[in-house]
């Protein structure tokens, strides 16, 4: 007897009962995947993100992590010649992060602006127009945003103002520029107006070309296996720099968020623990109802072991169609979730909280199927226990 057409046969005797059970199991499974991609989509999200361009080191001012505009690193230049000779970094590069103002019209709109090093630059892909050259000291690159705010596109002249210093009551430096291409910035939140040029023109914007500051070093490693190592030997040499390596970053993000870890387990937990009730008490209901059949098949010669086997093949059944429906439910629901975590300010647009990946969903397809296939051992138990003759009897009378 083929135990799961069986099962299936059996289940199909109460639509209405076996659709609820399955709408029951398909959430419990949604739940069940979002809580595993949540567990470990923040800090891969994190990783690929910081990853996209290449550049596994950050180099910042003591006691900040990146991106802090406000704490800059002086003599930038002369540092980032400095990183390109030593043994095993194949690019390095200085960005300085600071805000300051467009023109639009008759009014000033507030803008991020990003100097950058073209050469070896980690914070933007090229979406129109093209990108810096090394000595373009009359271009400017534009987000998306920030092309809306002061209505421009590749081709365009817009004129930046830098910020007044009140301690001196300077006027505030303006210059114009041509917008040469349009980018996205990789650690822009959703929605910010950044303009990038290069690094000595934003200096002088900022009032830091003086004392030629920037915000922070990145630096490509040739060989990921060295990074460990090339980071070690930088923070020796640069005794007065923060230096982190992506690995370092993500460890102490894992740090920061580990409460949104700790809640996937629970309610990934929660969520499991729900599903196996459903099939086991779903399994029991139909054992109990029909005892005997069952004592019938056993009064004919089908065994203990058979009955136990289309039990757990009902079970099987019944948790792989809920699990099926489950995936989907959790793929739409996660969209949606993660839409809302990341409009939060301050979050990158890049950033994602659940990350959708082979391994996740096979991970918790796996556990789902074994566990909810299992919550079919008591009731199998039950069929099997069943009293042969005593059975018949009261379904004689």
């Amino acid at each position: 007897m083929n135990g799961l057409g069986w099962g299936v046969k059996s289940l199909a005797r109460h639509p209405l009962r076996t659709a609820l059970s399955l709408a029951g199991i398909a959430v419990a499974a949604a739940m069940l995947l979002d809580m595993v991609m949540l567990s470990g989509g923040i800090e891969k999200s994190f990783s690929e993100m910081l990853l996209t361009r290449g550049y596994q080191v950050r180099m910042t001012p003591k006691g900040t992590l990146p991106f802090d505009s406000e704490a800059t690193i002086s003599g930038a230049s002369r540092l980032v010649i400095a990183l390109r000779s030593e043994p095993g970094v194949e690019a390095a590069g200085a960005v300085l992060g600071t805000s300051l103002y467009g023109r639009a019209s008759d009014s000033l709109v507030t803008l991020f602006g990003y100097g950058i090093e073209p050469q070896a630059q980690a914070l933007y892909q090229l979406t129109a127009g093209r990108d810096l050259a090394r000595d373009d000291t009359s271009g400017i690159l534009l987000s998306e945003p920030a092309a809306g705010l002061l209505r421009a596109g590749v081709g365009d002249t817009v004129t930046l103002v830098g910020r007044l210093d009140p301690q001196i009551a300077e006027a505030a430096i303006g210059r114009k520029l041509l917008v040469r291409g349009q980018v996205r910035w990789l650690y822009d939140y959703r929605g910010q107006p950044s303009v990038g040029t290069l690094l000595p023109v934003m200096q002088r914007l900022a009032r830091q070309s003086s004392e030629d500051r920037a915000s922070v070093l990145m630096v490509k490693v040739r060989d990921d296996a060295l990074v460990a190592v090339v980071a070690e030997r930088l923070r020796q040499r640069f005794p007065q720099l923060e230096v982190n390596s992506v690995a370092d970053l993500v460890v102490h993000f894992k740090q920061r968020l580990v409460y949104f870890r700790q809640l996937s387990y629970i309610l990934g937990s929660m969520s499991l623990i729900v599903a196996v009730l459903l099939v086991a008490t779903l399994l029991t209901i139909t054992v109990n109802e029909r005892l005997g059949e069952i004592a019938t098949l056993r009064a004919i010669g089908v065994s203990r072991a058979t009955i136990v086997r289309q039990v757990l093949a009902e079970g099987a059944a019944l948790t792989f169609a809920g699990a099926t429906l489950g995936i989907l439910l959790g793929l739409g629901t996660a969209r949606y979730l993660d839409a809302i975590l990341t409009s939060f300010p301050g979050l990158p647009a890049a950033f994602s909280f659940f990350v959708p990946r082979a391994d996740t969903l096979t991970f918790a397809a796996l556990v789902l199927l074994i566990t909810g296939s299992l919550a079919g051992l008591y009731p199998a138990w039950l069929a099997a226990r069943a009293p042969v003759a005593a059975t018949l009897r009261a379904e004689a009378t």
